[in-house]
């Protein structure tokens, strides 16, 4: 998965959030849905301008930023 094909990180846009190419859409908001027992159908029906490839790419995204995250024990 090309992930410059559906997110953007721009500074002059969500703050520099990551988002999905083309829409105010930022990453953390689709997981927030998502762990809020939303399913990709209801959001695909209340934001029409994401396709399921957009939801995927942003869990694909999410999922290979965990390497880069710190907890502290």
């Amino acid at each position: 998965m090309n992930l410059k094909n559906y997110i953007t990180i721009d500074p002059n846009r969500r703050f520099g959030k990551p988002i999905i190419t083309g829409t105010r859409i930022s990453v953390s908001d689709i997981l927030n849905w998502l762990g809020n027992d939303m399913s990709k159908k209801e959001i695909l029906h209340d934001y029409p301008e994401l396709s399921e490839q957009m939801i995927n790419a942003a869990l694909f995204y999410a999922a290979h930023r965990q390497d880069h995250l710190g907890f502290a024990s």
